[in-house]
């Protein structure tokens, strides 16, 4: 652990400088981020998860850049070049573009211009011009006349004063204050221009880019996904992306640095300058502007996808109980099957309710047989093909105390090809494994969803194109942080939501389940120890996460550490009461003066977590199930009309807006404006994956698929299109503002929803891929 990383870390966070370097060394010595946040909050002063991440990932970063720089001392060393005065700027550097800029003129690199200028012997003819000296550069370049031949060859003046330009064109690009001077440039005056690639005009898939086709924004206001559009379509080779500046204000910039004399040599210097950023500075520039507006997209769009899994695994559960699982088909059928509470498959098979009417009375008869039989609590339908029309048969059952839920099925059929459905059901085909997933994911959605690859769920943005290790490491984080935070039941859990306990490995988590199959049931957190390779520090990470309901101790079963065990005990033994009965009479726990049980190691951030878990043991933090159902009659995007109010559900939250499933095979976008009828900066204020909303269609285009939605209510539209009319003839009765207030500045925005969101009506395809 390396200190001035921690002063550096508390200067730029503004955290506690004790609660940093508790945190980096609690990092240092193997424990989780969930176990820190949670179980050490007197030494880190209570930094919660997100302030822990942070500083993880500033710790990583720091180090990074420590390797970066010892790599480079070491180069330069090696050339014999390294002088005092460089080694401490090299040390001092903080930025990893600093460090790039001090070692570039020292870097190996190709043959370039400049060397070859060099090899020539017109070094000395170039430090004379750039000294802007009141000589003949004419006169001087005759002296480096040769009549050798091949590369080496300097035939006449005007290729000695080239050779001698293209030096110091080099020199300037290398320079670190014209490269500092010529970045702030890019940065406060930066265009990114797009154009449609040549012969790619009428191109059919270049189509969903038409946007960009002739486009010009600020680097610095250029949104993530518009940002990430750009970058795809130039990878795909539909359009040409370009970062520039006005060439004119670099040059003049650069002159100003470097032309210091209004002489013959002067004008050289001018020449060499005007060189040096039309084919080496304005290229590294561009390159390294693009890179680092990448990576700013890259950190937008994995937290819009990090924000988004999050909500998606904290959706509320069914809880356990038997259900009935359909993924829907037209021609081949549903594939139905029966789960106990347990999510144990009992029963499967394939059903035809959409083939004709007697194999529709067969599937009828088979379905309330089969819910009689298992006593089925819930159906769960597939939202995929068929899935509008299945559910519609299964309501006309009238199946009495059975409820009826639409599953959003997005991931299930990559589970049902994983290895983790082929161990558990290896003789199965891949449409009942999918009927399995359907089925428990209803029932609890964070234990189903873990086993699939978060990339492959479908509420990103832009997930492919991203960074993939940082995207890896920010998803694993939020799988991390939920499913530890609403705590495992060790005797039912998979082996893949084991392995996202925290300090659990794969292989230990493996073992778990092994144990569980050949003893039975843990009855205890203690009996956890007994697992081949559950050492002291893995346990001590992943006790408190790990609840065993119905043990013959109640804290088995709540969030409360063992490690804190005996404080409860020395609670309940103070009244003369037990554990069990602490927990379920509320004034008993009244009396605990929690300042009495305050030590050295345990402070009242600990006792305050335990006294709420004894209120609630191991309760859920998900909220509580709610049914929803689409609007009857309405599935399919031709059924749709303008002004329609609907039922929707979210389905995926971006930086413009939100996408909603109505029902229709098709999710229609909200756009930010039209989320809500004040002004929205953030959809996430408004919105989180998997809420019901209500939504009125506000443009349908059948050919493209797409569907544009508002949640403003109507009285708000026609106030905002009132304010619209009255601006367009002229100005406000009486100079009044606007009725709308605020979210004037969302329908000022109307106009560039087309760039915002990819397309006039808004479209998940570049967001579900």
């Amino acid at each position: 652990m390396d200190e001035k990383h921690i002063v550096r870390i508390v200067s730029e966070t503004g955290m506690n400088a004790r609660g940093v370097m508790a945190v980096a060394q609690l990092l240092e010595e193997g424990s989780t981020i969930p176990f820190i946040a949670r179980y050490r909050k007197e030494a880190t002063g209570s930094l919660d998860e997100v302030q822990v991440q942070t500083i993880r990932d500033l710790l990583n970063q720091f180090t990074e850049l420590d390797k970066r720089r010892e790599s480079i001392l070491e180069s330069i060393a090696s050339q014999g070049k390294l002088t005092d005065e460089l080694k401490a700027k090299i040390e001092a550097a903080q930025t990893m573009s600093v460090l790039e800029d001090l070692y570039l003129p020292y870097k190996p690199k190709r043959r370039t211009r400049a060397t070859i200028a060099k090899e020539k012997g017109l070094e000395p003819l170039a430090q004379l011009i750039l000294e802007q000296g009141d000589i003949d550069p004419m006169v001087e370049a005759e002296k480096y006349l040769n009549s050798e031949e091949g590369d080496k060859a300097v035939p006449d003046v005007v290729s000695a004063l080239a050779g001698a330009r293209d030096i110091i064109a080099e020199q300037i690009s290398e320079d670190m204050v014209a490269r500092e001077h010529l970045r702030q440039l890019y940065h406060e005056a930066g265009q990114f221009v797009s154009k449609v690639a040549s012969g790619k005009e009428e191109d059919s898939e270049a189509a969903k880019f038409k946007d960009y086709f002739d486009w010009t924004e600020p680097v610095m206001t250029a949104p993530s996904h518009r940002v990430l559009a750009m970058r795809r379509g130039a990878n795909e080779k539909f359009l040409s992306l370009r970062v520039a500046v006005p060439d004119e204000e670099a040059v003049a910039l650069l002159e100003k640095l470097f032309v210091k004399a209004d002489n013959a040599c002067g004008v050289q210097v001018r020449l060499a300058v005007i060189d040096c950023f039309k084919r080496l500075l304005s290229l590294s520039m561009e390159t390294e502007i693009r890179l680092e507006t990448k990576k700013k997209a890259d950190e937008v769009a994995i937290k819009v996808f990090a924000d988004n899994i999050r909500q998606l695994l904290m959706a509320a559960p069914l809880g356990q109980m038997p259900v009935l699982a359909l993924d829907p088909g037209f021609r081949t059928g549903c594939k139905l099957v029966c789960l106990d509470a347990q999510g144990k498959l009992l029963y499967n098979e394939a059903i035809y309710p959409h083939n004709g009417a007697g194999q529709a009375a067969q599937a009828a008869d088979t379905i309330i047989a089969l819910c009689q039989k298992y006593g089925v609590k819930a159906i769960a339908i597939g939202n995929g093909t068929a899935g509008r029309e299945t559910e519609e048969f299964v309501r006309k059952l009238n199946l009495t105390g059975v409820t009826i839920v639409m599953v959003n099925e997005s991931g299930a059929s990559i589970y049902s090809a994983s290895d983790a459905a082929r161990e558990e059901f290896p003789d199965l085909d891949l449409t009942v494994r999918g009927a399995v997933s359907i089925g428990r994911r209803l029932m609890d959605p964070l234990a189903e969803l873990v086993k699939i690859d978060p990339k492959s769920i479908g509420v990103g943005q832009y997930q492919h194109d991203v960074d993939q290790n940082q995207l890896k490491t920010s998803l694993d984080d939020t799988v991390e942080s939920c499913v530890n935070s609403v705590g495992v039941e060790v005797n039912t859990a998979s082996k893949q939501l084991l392995t996202y306990v925290s300090g659990l490995s794969a292989r230990v988590a493996g073992e778990i389940v092994k144990y569980r199959e050949a003893n039975g049931p843990f009855g205890s957190r203690k009996d956890i120890m007994s697992v081949s390779g559950m050492g002291a520090k893995t346990f001590e990470q992943a006790a408190g996460f790990l609840r065993i309901r119905g043990a013959a101790n109640p804290l088995d079963s709540s969030a409360v550490h063992p490690e804190s065990y005996a404080i409860v005990d020395k609670m309940a033994s103070d009244l003369g009461t037990t554990v069990a009965e602490l927990i379920s009479n509320a004034e008993l726990r009244k009396k605990i003066d929690l300042k009495k049980y305050v030590t050295e190691t345990v402070g009242m951030p600990t006792l305050t977590d335990i006294m709420d878990e004894l209120s609630k043991p191991g309760r859920d933090p998900r909220e509580k199930f709610e049914i929803f159902q689409f609007a009857d009659g309405i599935n399919d995007i031709k059924q749709l009309s303008v002004g329609m109010v609907m039922p929707g559900i979210v389905t995926n939250v971006t930086a413009f807006g939100c996408f909603v499933d109505i029902g229709v095979h098709q999710d229609g976008l909200v756009h930010i404006s039209e989320l809500a009828d004040k002004y929205v900066g953030d959809p996430n204020e408004v919105v989180k994956v998997a809420q019901p909303v209500k939504v009125r269609v506000t443009a349908v285009d059948v050919d493209r698929k797409r569907i544009s939605l508002s949640m403003k209510s109507e009285r708000s539209e026609v106030r905002a299109a009132l304010s619209r009319k009255t601006e367009s003839s002229g100005s406000r009765p009486d100079n009044r503002p606007s009725m709308s207030g605020r979210n004037d500045r969302n329908d000022k925005k109307d106009k560039n929803r087309r760039n915002d969101s990819g397309g006039m009506f808004g479209s998940s395809l570049n967001i579900k891929l």
